[in-house]
């Protein structure tokens, strides 16, 4: 059992990352091969062929096997995890038909017929039918179905992007209920396609043959075929173990398995999560997704785009830091930490709200970023802090969320994400939840996470709290400050969590206006 190895990989959304974990946690061995993450023929589009995604698998796995301490005849099986929302359609032969649309994708579909019959009643009177309508126009099918109907013609199945890997990997048309995230008829209270009489199904226009069938984490999706292994490298045979969608499992590599450990990703969509057994809406009406744990939930509130204003930085006021980083081969974040320090607490009163794109509901699709409070003092340092710190202020107001609908405290917050490798965010993170604010004790907590889908699936531990137990452990804890943590309080109290509700028929005026 000591000697066993397991190989994740994991498809995020600017890399592939294949990694072999032992079963204590420990990274034995990385290769990371960057990708683009999509190009885009017109404004908001965001497309990608899927086979730069599987040849970044190829890439990444052939890349392991000669580093120091891998063992291909010690590797028990593979967990794959990947960006969610991705989707792809197939033809008969299982090719693609067309581009994948990669999750950041932001073409809509305006004009759809509404749901009618009882439930499009029933969301009038509870006043969702701008809810369903935006859901509607977003989901990528319905767009496919309008503009492209010879290529919807051609779809025999329809899958996201963890689908499509699965099926180049094993050869079926399967994929795991954890990596179910997206516009999609899914029910993810039951976690499985949505009942036939189901209201999903006549907002996302899928029938329910185009879609794959589903096992839960730690399920058995597959084996690895010949034609794969020839591709990979990874041995013939070996079993794929369904793990999660990449925030999924970033909890648990993160070590979140009790709900009162909240997960802070600073990735390109901030979120805080934290894995229930009870299901339970944060946001009513918007469902908590699956958990990397068999039949859990993983409560979640995003900022969208939220560490995404950190490259909008950099590439909008960030010159120096390129140029020196250019200088010194490093990467141009690393050097942003030197402008938080440049600057107190609070910003000397730069306020951001990070609202950078609509939520469905909170905040609402009016919804605009705000940054109030300039004044001649503020310089670029100022700004920076600012984004850093909005983007903890409306992660703090997540939490606060999520307590009050699972009337769980959060008492201790692990960070995961690029944004975890700034020492100034961290210290920020902690002083204004006022919680001690940790990171997991390896860097790729979400490849992590799905080798410990992969080590329970197999048995290799008995269950997942012997699992989290045995290979996560703390790396770096950061402690609030007091007297920070109090400033901050008033200012999120007094000032922030005001300025939504101030702004927004001030949006709303922009919304038509600009329309």
């Amino acid at each position: 059992m000591a000697g066993e190895q397991i190989l994740a990989i994991d498809n995020g959304t600017q890399s592939v990352r294949a990694l072999i974990f032992d079963l204590r946690g420990n990274l034995i061995a990385k290769k990371r091969v960057p990708i683009q993450p999509y190009y885009s023929d017109k404004p908001g589009w965001a497309e990608q062929d899927p086979l730069v995604f599987w040849r970044g698998v190829c890439e990444a796995c052939q890349g392991l096997w000669e580093m120091e301490g891998v063992r291909k005849d010690a590797i028990v099986g593979v967990g794959l995890t990947t960006q969610r929302s991705t989707v792809i359609n197939l033809d008969s032969n299982q090719q693609p038909l067309r581009p994948a649309i990669v999750w950041l994708d932001q073409r809509r579909t305006e004009g759809l017929e509404p749901v009618k019959g009882l439930w499009g009643l029933l969301f009038k009177l509870a006043g969702m039918q701008e809810t369903v309508a935006y859901l509607q126009a977003e989901t990528e099918a319905n767009w496919i179905k309008t503009h492209q109907p010879e290529i919807w013609d051609k779809t025999e199945k329809y899958v996201f992007l963890s689908g499509y890997l699965t099926h180049k990997l094993t050869g079926q048309v399967i994929d795991s209920v954890g990596c179910q995230v997206g516009y999609m008829p899914f029910d993810y209270k039951s976690q499985d396609w949505a009942k036939p009489s189901d209201w999903k199904w006549d907002a996302v226009m899928v029938d329910r043959e185009m879609l794959p069938d589903l096992v839960p984490p730690t399920g058995l999706l597959g084996h690895i075929t010949p034609e794969a292994s020839a591709a990979t490298g990874i041995p013939v045979g070996l079993p794929l173990i369904a793990t999660a969608a990449d925030k999924a499992t970033e909890v648990i590599g993160a070590g979140c398995l009790d709900p009162q450990i909240g997960c802070l990703s600073y990735g390109t969509t901030a979120t805080i999560n934290t894995t229930h057994r009870k299901f339970t809406e944060v946001i009513p009406l918007i469902p908590p997704y699956p958990a990397a744990v068999p039949g859990a939930y993983s409560l979640e509130v995003q900022i969208y785009r939220g560490f995404w204003m950190v490259s909008w930085f950099k590439e909008e006021f960030g010159q120096v830091e390129r140029r020196e980083a250019e200088r010194l081969g490093i990467e141009a974040e690393a050097l942003f930490d030197k402008l938080l320090q440049e600057v107190p607490a609070g910003a000397e009163g730069l306020i951001l709200q990070p609202y950078w794109s609509p939520g469905l509901k909170i905040p609402g699709p009016e919804a605009k970023g705000a940054v109030i409070g300039f004044g001649d003092v503020h310089s670029r340092a100022h700004f920076y802090r600012a984004i850093i710190e909005g983007l903890a202020y409306a992660l703090r107001e997540g939490a606060e969320r999520t307590e009050k609908r699972s009337h769980v405290p959060i008492t201790a917050l692990r960070v995961a994400g690029g944004g975890s490798q700034s020492p100034g965010a961290m210290q920020i993170t902690a002083d204004i939840f006022g919680l001690p604010v940790s990171k997991p004790h390896v860097y790729e907590a979400s490849g992590l996470g799905a080798a410990i889908d992969v080590a329970v699936g197999l048995n290799l531990h008995p269950d997942f709290n012997m699992a989290v137990n045995q290979m996560t452990r703390l790396g770096e804890t950061f402690e609030p400050d007091r007297s920070r943590h109090q400033m901050y309080s008033e200012l999120y109290e007094k000032v922030y969590k005001k300025m939504y509700n101030q702004l927004k028929p001030l949006y709303g005026e922009i919304r038509e206006i600009i329309k």
